[in-house]
């Protein structure tokens, strides 16, 4: 007889990984310059510091002679009107006309029917007691349980969008005018119904943490390990309660490159901060938080933290999910891996940048482009499906810890599974990647090495049969660990 509060602490097991799944990028100069003519004038010469370039490059004249002086009388006299020949009028340009401003409002998108998919919108919020707000981190989550595939599509606040029911407006603003308007089934209802009307994609749940709620959750976890490829460099407050309004309360501060421990203020500050970068590298980065949330709800030692997590989840996540559609998911949470997760953004060239008549800045979408992004993210891609079969075993040849673990989150990017396995050594000066197939497969090949960013002399071929993995890529001091995840995803 199987003890029925084992089975509710496993249903509530289960009901913590989905939930988790779903919260969430001159030296001075010692002698005078040499000087040479180019085109009749004397031009002086700069040598780059150290010889980096072999081709000295022009630089600014060298005037031989002073300017003459100008007398003020010259700028206090008004010149006569141009007078062009008659024959000279039509070979002047024709004057173009400003594009006007797209006013009217854009026909519903229509991607056709799409089975077998569950989909999530994850919203981070601002949200405080008696203030607006708006809904400035929004990513949407497609499960598609038959392919074994997840994807996740990151939405800039600035998207210009028509809201139903309301005008053309940033695609942030509808949650905060449904509830204050009092939409039919408030705030997430009609964000919902904005991201059905522009996008074609129909949003079954969803669920909205506020940022202090964000910091509790990653807290109770114990901190999330984020393989942060690429170094980021933002103003952070030196402690969460200092007053934010208060410029002396601010640093510039720099994570990575490295696998980095975050404990939620971290987290927060690196998924949310955009001062020195933009909303699509913020995009780039929420991603990267979800993909580390995910990957630590599913470690073994989250069960000593069940109990508080509930609570939190409980009384911090706004969703729409009811226990039945928590207990019908949560079994489908343990056969997801970072692999078979597949990264999308809305970014250029599919919005281009546009200022309203009032001044507003704002991301004007191509339709076509938008629907084709949601299209390829909604279709099981046969590309991941192969490279899911295929295991990378990842080891790191230098000194410099946690480059395995942001190599191994570079090949999980397009779709590889990988594990990570101690070096025989830690002085690789150069890196290797080592075909172990007896049959080896040229394309594939060619793939690991452009998403690597290797050259073909790299590769190494050692047929070994029976080998439990396909690869064994070898880390040395020539790797450059930063990547762009949008350019990989298969």
């Amino acid at each position: 007889m199987v003890n029925s509060s084992f089975i509710l602490f496993s249903m509530r097991h289960r009901l913590i990984i989905l939930l988790a799944i779903l919260l969430t990028s001159c030296a001075p100069a010692s002698t005078v310059p040499p000087t040479r003519e180019v085109h009749g004038l004397p031009f002086i010469i700069i040598t780059p510091a150290g010889g980096s370039l072999a081709t000295p490059t022009p630089f600014q004249p060298a005037l031989a002679t002073p300017l003459p002086t100008i007398s003020s009388d010259t700028f206090s006299t008004r010149l006569p009107p141009l007078q062009l020949p008659t024959e000279m009028l039509g070979m002047l340009p024709t004057p173009t006309v400003a594009v006007p401003y797209p006013t009217a409002i854009p026909p519903p998108a229509n991607l056709g029917e799409y089975a077998d998919v569950i989909t999530f919108l994850l919203i981070g919020s601002d949200k405080r007691p008696g203030s607006t707000y708006r809904t400035d981190t929004m990513v949407i989550a497609i499960l598609r349980p038959k392919d074994d595939q997840v994807s996740l599509i990151s939405i800039p606040r600035d998207l210009w969008v028509f809201i139903p029911g309301w005008e053309m407006q940033r695609i942030n603003t509808a949650y905060m005018h449904g509830e204050l308007e009092g939409y039919a089934g408030g705030g997430a209802q009609l964000l919902k119904d904005t991201i059905e009307y522009n996008l074609g994609l129909h949003i079954d749940h969803t669920a909205m943490v506020e940022f202090n709620g964000f910091r509790r959750i990653v807290d109770t976890l114990g901190g999330i390990d984020l393989p942060v490829a690429c170094a980021y460099t933002d103003w952070r407050l030196i402690s969460p309660e200092l007053d934010p309004e208060n410029e002396d309360n601010w640093f510039l501060y720099t994570t990575g490159p490295g696998l980095v421990h975050m404990d939620g203020d971290l987290a927060l500050w690196y998924a949310r901060s955009r001062s020195k970068s933009n909303d699509f590298d913020r995009g780039r980065r929420q991603q990267e938080v979800i993909r580390a949330i995910y990957s630590r709800a599913l470690s073994g030692d989250t069960l000593t933290k069940i109990p508080q997590l509930y609570n939190d989840l409980n009384t911090l996540v706004a969703t729409d999910l009811g226990l039945g559609d928590i207990l019908k998911l949560a079994s489908l949470a343990p056969g997801f891996g970072n692999a078979d997760i597949r990264s999308y953004y809305i970014r250029p060239p599919i919005v281009s940048s546009w200022i309203t008549p009032g001044g507003a800045y704002v991301l004007l979408p191509d339709q076509a482009a938008l629907q084709g992004l949601v299209t390829t993210a909604l279709t099981a891609s046969p590309v991941a499906a192969v490279n899911e079969t295929i295991t990378v075993e990842v080891m790191n040849g230098t000194a410099t810890d946690g480059w395995d673990a942001l190599a191994a989150s570079r090949l999980n990017y397009a779709g590889f599974v990988t594990n990570i396995k101690p070096a025989d050594r830690r002085d690789y000066a150069t890196s290797i990647l080592v075909d172990l197939s007896v049959t080896p497969d040229y394309n594939r090949n060619a793939m690991l090495l452009n998403v690597m960013g290797f050259y073909p002399s790299q590769l190494v071929s050692i047929p070994t049969p029976n080998s439990p993995v396909q690869y064994r890529l070898i880390l040395g001091y020539d790797y450059q660990p930063c990547f762009q995840p949008e350019s990989l995803s298969p």
